[in-house]
């Protein structure tokens, strides 16, 4: 079964039917990680930590400037992929030029032409893109799973909030000019974390409920 998009009168996808062959196991560029993060689980799980800095060699892709790590896959195609998460924290995918130190809106992912980003936390979810941002209607339900499904030849990119259906957040719709590469970044709250989530361990929602994603 191939991906089917469904298309609101704005032409943003709205819903899309996911191939299990889209599913996507991201693997942390250890090089690019912040010592502002500690990595656990092999590697799997990535967690704030502001009481000290974590021993991790000089490297010219290690983000200096912000909190944030950047996964070794450049993707060119379909992708699907989940995390679980904890705190304040981004997820988002950018370009591998992005800045790694100097000025801050040149390295947080959503400030700049280079990233895409979905800011989480208990109280909003807000979606940012060349420093424009947009706050997501609020849910009555608090989810702390969220996936991100990419087209790269279609120029979409999109996020759900995952319970037991795929609710739509937003869908960004563009030309994307290079491969993309999942990040993940923390505010200031200590403790944040994100966790991958092992879609060959644990079916993805997308699935089993194909028939079940809605729009907010």
């Amino acid at each position: 079964m191939k991906p089917a998009a469904v298309l609101d009168d704005n032409l943003l996808l709205c819903c899309v039917l996911f191939s299990p062959s889209d599913a996507c196991e991201l693997t942390v560029d250890t090089n690019t990680v912040s010592r502002s993060i500690k990595l656990s689980n092999n590697n799997s799980k990535m967690t704030l930590v502001t009481e000290e800095e974590q021993p991790y060699p000089d490297h010219p892709e290690r983000f200096e400037s912000c909190k944030q790590l950047l996964c070794r896959n450049g993707l060119t195609g379909r992708c699907y992929w989940e995390v679980k998460w904890r705190g304040r924290v981004y997820i988002s995918v950018s370009y591998r030029g992005i800045r790694r130190r100097g000025n801050i809106s040149d390295c947080v992912f959503g400030r700049n032409n280079q990233s895409w980003s979905l800011s989480c936390s208990d109280k909003v979810y807000t979606v940012s893109h060349n420093d424009k941002w947009t706050h997501l209607p609020s849910s009555s339900s608090v989810s702390h799973r969220v996936a991100v499904y990419v087209d790269c030849p279609a120029g979409f990119l999109s996020f759900y909030r995952v319970s037991d259906k795929l609710i739509h957040l937003h869908t960004f719709n563009t030309t994307f000019t290079e491969p993309l590469y999942p990040g993940f970044g923390f505010w200031s709250w200590s403790g944040s974390s994100v966790s991958l989530c092992s879609l060959k361990e644990e079916s993805p929602v997308s699935t089993n409920t194909l028939s079940q994603v809605t729009q907010t």
